[in-house]
């Protein structure tokens, strides 16, 4: 990609647009950024803005006159006015992983999927070092893409987690290794349709090639249907898969399931997902056995925070979609306290039914989505309207008695009360804490 003396466009300046801001800088490019807040909100751009190092425009106000290329933050939709007038005018529109992968040095290790994709990144991050094999992590997790151009070199596997916001705007990405984990209904808000979502986590594939791996579960209709010109190695399947009380891996016995740390059986489709990844990039059955034994797992993601009074807490702040809070559900015994609610993302609360009527003594409901919530499961398991998270664990407090489990897992997006599910849950922990 030509960037010097080139004039850059980059819509949304949160995290990843500013690291697509400071690499174009780097280059030689003009930039002007563009975010829908104003530039006293955004301190490092006003920073850079005072430097006259970039130009800055509301959205609203932008002009694409003498722009080359647009690049689009992961939170900005193709929707967006901006980035639909700049595809009418035929100026190219790009994202953050897009833009960073044409200067990252060495071969890329690429995981997305509905569920499971920062656990099995983690893992596969965890099993790379503990192997010896040169690695870095991040994308969607950790560091921006862009800011991990310069600790890049060809000897390196760059192992990023993608989501499907950052995989619409692929158009030369290419990874010698990608999975996509499974295939579930979420971000129905964004995308419109399952159809539309599936379309653009598939984009993980699009340019991969014969000597490639494509990774696949087997069990997940939509992620086992991709087509790929790349080698294919399916987990749940033919290459990694239970045998009896076993982990099997391309042929060989891996480890014993019981020697697997992590609750839940999405859990286990997770470690078998990473062994293949790992396995695909160098790591030998044994060090890949050794590190998954003492793998802690990710903050957020069905994370204990303390036992009270024989009342057990989890954090699962990073179950935003329904499947998500569902195999949380599965993972854990009852009886449960089930904190729901939080941003609506499109779909339906119903197929929580059955675990809830299982398992749970009430679902407590908390945000904006509380209300159609309860309209489709109040009469299928007892709720508890509390309306903030505090309320929400004062009441499981008062009500939960010893051998019980107070559970945060929303099924929902955090932006209507917290910065981010990160932020949601540490407010969590801090409550919980407290008590």
């Amino acid at each position: 990609m030509h960037v010097n003396g080139k004039h850059f466009m980059v819509l949304g300046l949160a995290k990843s647009g500013v690291g697509a801001i400071q690499l174009l800088r780097s280059k030689g490019a003009t930039v002007t950024g563009v975010d829908s807040r104003n530039i006293s909100e955004l301190p490092i751009v006003q920073n850079l803005v005072d430097n006259s190092e970039i130009s800055f425009s509301r959205d609203r106000e932008a002009d694409l006159k003498g722009i080359d290329t647009l690049v689009v933050s992961p939170g900005v939709p193709l929707s967006h006015p901006l980035t639909q007038a700049a595809l009418h005018r035929g100026i190219p529109v790009i994202g953050e992983i897009e833009l960073a992968s044409e200067f990252l040095a060495g071969p890329t290790l690429a995981i997305t999927g509905s569920n499971g994709k920062t656990t099995t990144t983690s893992l596969v991050g965890h099993i790379l070092k503990s192997a010896g094999v040169p690695s870095q992590v991040g994308g969607n997790i950790g560091l921006a893409a862009t800011d991990m151009i310069s600790t890049s070199n060809f000897l390196q596997w760059n192992v990023l987690e993608l989501s499907s916001f950052q995989l619409e705007t692929i158009h030369r990405f290419h990874p010698q290794i990608a999975a996509v984990l499974n295939v579930t209904p979420n971000h129905l808000d964004r995308h419109g349709s399952i159809e539309e979502y599936a379309k653009a986590k598939g984009n993980i594939f699009r340019n991969q090639r014969s000597g490639d791996w494509a990774v696949l579960n087997a069990t997940n209709p939509i992620s086992n249907s991709y087509k790929t010109n790349a080698q294919i190695a399916r987990f749940c399947g033919d290459s990694a898969f239970v045998s009896g009380s076993d982990i099997e891996l391309f042929g060989k016995p891996l480890m014993s399931v019981n020697a697997v740390p992590l609750p839940g059986g999405h859990n286990l489709e997770n470690v078998m997902a990473a062994s293949a990844l790992a396995s695909l990039a160098g790591a030998s059955h044994e060090s890949i056995a050794e590190a998954v034994s003492t793998f802690k797992g990710v903050r957020h993601r069905l994370e204990f925070i303390r036992e009270v009074r024989g009342i057990k807490f989890y954090n699962d702040s990073k179950a935003t979609s329904v499947d998500a809070t569902l195999k949380a559900l599965e993972a854990l015994p009852g009886p449960l306290w089930v904190i729901l609610g939080g941003l609506d993302k499109g779909g339906s609360y119903l197929p929580l039914a059955p675990q809830l009527k299982l398992k749970a003594k009430a679902a407590l409901l908390i945000g904006s989505a509380a209300a159609l919530i309860e309209k489709e499961l109040k009469d299928l398991t007892h709720i508890d309207i509390c309306g903030t998270l505090e309320t929400a664990i004062h009441s499981a407090v008062n009500q939960a008695q010893p051998g019980d489990t107070v559970l945060l897992a929303p099924a929902c997006a955090s932006y209507d009360q917290f910065k981010s599910y990160e932020h949601r849950g540490d407010v969590f922990r801090q409550l919980v804490e407290a008590i």
